[in-house]
């Protein structure tokens, strides 16, 4: 467990009170039980896009550095996007070289909802989605509605829930899952 000093443990208490008491529209957020460093954020996928209709689970960690330094984000559902690895990290240069200490959680979960409506296929981390989204666009919203169905409903509609990098998930939906790794 890190240790966080005082007046980042006061900012980010107020940041997380704000977020939960007035959350940016189709974001909801909650702590770890344990720990401030680690924050669990989840996004509603953006009408009008192949994410639409999914809910993606985001972490974001915290370090001994913030705000100075940005969180460390990765989507914990997995999703077919240029700027996120098959692994979950995100590329968006508000967590990188353009972050700002102002900006703070919900500027950060802002930035990343927005992402999955204006990907940007040059910082691509997912090359083969950046390759889609450029020449093929059908081609890539097929595909990013199929992984949106299979990881990003909810439970009860097609898919397996926002919970799929979960080591704790129930051995069938794993199953199901391996056997639709090939999308």
């Amino acid at each position: 467990a890190q240790r966080l000093d005082a007046s980042t443990v006061r900012r980010l208490v107020t940041e997380l009170g704000r977020l939960q008491s007035t959350p940016p529209e189709g974001i909801t957020v909650s702590m770890h039980e344990d720990s401030l460093t680690e924050i669990n954020a989840l996004l509603d996928g953006p009408q009008g896009t192949p994410y639409e209709g999914g809910k993606f689970h985001i972490r974001l960690t915290i370090d001994e550095g913030y705000p100075s330094t940005p969180p460390k984000g990765v989507f914990v559902t997995k999703i077919f996007h240029p700027n996120v690895s098959e692994h979950g990290e995100i590329c968006v240069n508000t967590l990188k070289k353009d972050w700002q200490k102002h900006y703070g959680i919900e500027h950060v979960l802002v930035t990343v909802k927005c992402l999955l409506i204006y990907p940007n296929p040059e910082s691509a981390l997912n090359e083969e989605a950046g390759k889609l989204l450029l020449e093929r666009y059908d081609d890539y919203a097929t595909r990013a509605k199929i992984m949106t169905g299979v990881h990003a409903k909810p439970k009860g509609e097609t898919g397996g829930g926002a919970e799929n990098r979960d080591p704790g998930a129930p051995a069938a939906v794993k199953d199901k899952k391996k056997n639709l790794k090939r999308f």
